[in-house]
């Protein structure tokens, strides 16, 4: 007799067809969780190879089967089966029910922006044009791959706020973000973001990594993005779309300014998404 995942099982014993029709699942899905460790049948004949479950194993394989039906990967179910205790396992499915969640919103963000791309009428996007000055500020920049972009974002904007905390509030303005092509393009580039900062601002404020810097004037067609983190590519669409067909493009960074919130960070944000361009007439 063999063991399963949660201990050696007792009982009648099934044969794989009885067993398959007991707990709908075909013998080939039997065999697949059976090499992997999942569903271990209470017997194997070592010269046929012909397999019995026990009758009590049904209710491992209804877990198994519905695990499954929720994409839940065979790594992360052999992990639930083999859970010392049942808060462990609790633990590990609340784990999955959060990424499952998190995905749903995904799915319902992608729709939606689906929609949008079918009905553009309803995703017209202003857009105006600026210049912005020489701004002083201060930065912080990495070189990162863009797969880690989110948590350097979310620790980078943290870090700035403990540094506007250490100041007169007088002294700073809006924060902002300068992302180069290549991040996006190559996966790999140079973050920064930014605080801005005028007359009165403490320099003693600023802790490691971060520094006073003097962002150069830019060009740029803006355009406001009002809503939560997962629309903002709309936004960029549009911006892109009309500086290809009205504008002359720079390779110059996109500049983000943060006017109410952070995307990725706060549930709802308001964001100036700027693209710079070379404008000869005002």
């Amino acid at each position: 007799m063999h063991s399963d995942s949660l201990g050696l099982r007792q009982g009648p014993l099934m044969t794989i067809g009885d067993f398959s029709r007991a707990v709908r699942m075909t013998a080939k899905a039997l065999r697949f969780y059976h090499r992997n460790d999942i569903l271990t049948p209470a017997f194997v004949d070592d010269h046929t190879g012909y397999r019995l479950y026990a009758a009590d194993q049904i209710a491992d394989a209804r877990v198994v089967k519905t695990l499954r039906e929720l994409h839940v990967p065979v790594s992360s179910i052999r992990e639930v089966l083999t859970a010392p205790d049942v808060a462990a396992r609790t633990e590990l499915l609340a784990r999955h029910l959060l990424n499952m969640e998190r995905r749903l919103d995904d799915t319902r963000v992608a729709v939606q922006n689906l929609r949008d791309v079918l009905t553009p009428e309803r995703s017209r996007v202003e857009i105006v044009h600026r210049r912005l000055p020489e701004t002083r500020a201060v930065a912080v920049s990495e070189v990162i791959d863009l797969r880690d972009l989110g948590d350097w974002f979310r620790r980078s904007i943290a870090r700035l706020r403990r540094i506007a905390e250490r100041t007169d509030p007088a002294a700073t303005g809006p924060y902002g973000g300068i992302w180069p092509n290549d991040l996006f393009a190559d996966e790999r580039g140079t973050a920064t973001v930014f605080l801005t900062i005028g007359a009165g601002f403490a320099e003693r404020a600023i802790e490691a990594d971060a520094a006073i810097v003097e962002l150069p004037p830019v060009e740029l067609a803006v355009a406001t993005h009002d809503g939560s983190d997962g629309t903002i590519p709309q936004v960029y669409a549009a911006l892109g779309e009309h500086v290809a067909r009205h504008e002359l493009a720079t390779d110059a960074p996109a500049r983000e300014t943060y006017l109410e919130g952070f995307p990725g960070i706060d549930p709802h944000s308001i964001t100036e998404i700027g693209w710079p361009i070379f404008r000869v007439v005002h």
